[in-house]
């Protein structure tokens, strides 16, 4: 399971730690060390990708694939190719506009536009975790227009009126990808005109209300496909730092040496 996944990685990485600190690190065995390190590589790696994606497509300007800062949409009007390398296998017939949430601040609106109703689209929320949290579209929420809020993890505010759902995000940062059905070549300017009507701003935009003080500048390691399998563990505990541990992880019972470094990340 995921938690104990997560679980296992904790005690990989502190294993090195836990071995010149105590005297009980001879009670962990090098093939114990092994197999808690390939279940935290297991566990990791989705998180240390998608962090792979953020980086290149709102941190690093020169990545190539950049598409625009935190909490900015950028429409793609085009089909995407070969030359999109960030994610595998995109669609060919979805213009994309991607949004990469920072929830740390406060809560993100997004509105979307009525949508003729023989037009697919779709709004995808996925977390740091790499789990989808829910979706806004055709299939989920109806062609109509509406507002729809993006909230951070142990946020527990009131949902605004006009806001018509409200979704939870299990980390502070993470991706929504928006779909919208291409019927042919010459369909283009009408995906066009719905990804213009697509919107993201935060909730005291919203509002109309005073923002919160800013959140502290972060300095996100850089990261490309040599760094990450140098350095994939040193990624993975910056990428949880923005993703606070789930009730699933917060377990009392201890079994072992290495299952009792889990309390380190639920006490944090």
């Amino acid at each position: 399971m995921k938690a104990n996944h997560k679980r296992n990685f904790i005690a990989a990485t502190f294993a090195t730690v836990l071995a010149l600190a105590t005297a009980r690190a001879a009670d962990v065995t090098p093939a114990e060390t092994k197999a808690i390190a390939q279940e935290g590589f297991i566990y990791g790696l989705p998180i240390v990708m998608n962090y792979l994606v953020m980086y290149e497509y709102c941190v690093d300007k020169n990545s190539g694939q950049y598409k625009a800062p935190f909490n900015q949409i950028a429409n793609e009007a085009r089909v995407f190719s070969y030359k999109d390398t960030s994610i595998p296998t995109p669609n060919s017939d979805t213009p994309y506009s991607m949004l990469w949430l920072d929830l740390r601040a406060e809560p993100i609106v997004i509105s979307v536009p009525a949508v003729e109703k023989s037009r697919y689209y779709s709004v995808q929320l996925c977390d740091g975790n790499t789990f989808n949290y829910g979706y806004i579209g055709s299939r989920s929420t109806g062609n109509d227009a509406g507002d729809y809020m993006v909230v951070g993890p142990g946020w527990k505010g009131e949902t605004p009126a006009g806001v018509k759902k409200v979704f939870q995000s299990s980390t502070q940062f993470g991706l929504t990808i928006f779909r919208t059905q291409l019927f042919n070549p010459e369909d283009m300017p009408n995906v066009v005109k719905v990804q213009a009507d697509y919107k993201a701003q935060p909730l005291s935009a919203y509002l109309h209300t005073s923002a919160p003080p800013a959140t502290p500048t972060i300095n996100f390691p850089k990261i490309n496909n040599e760094l990450l399998k140098e350095n994939f563990f040193e990624y993975l505990c910056f990428a949880l730092q923005f993703a606070p541990a789930g009730p699933e992880e917060k377990r009392s019972a201890i079994s072992s040496p290495a299952s009792a470094l889990v309390s380190a990340r639920s006490s944090t």
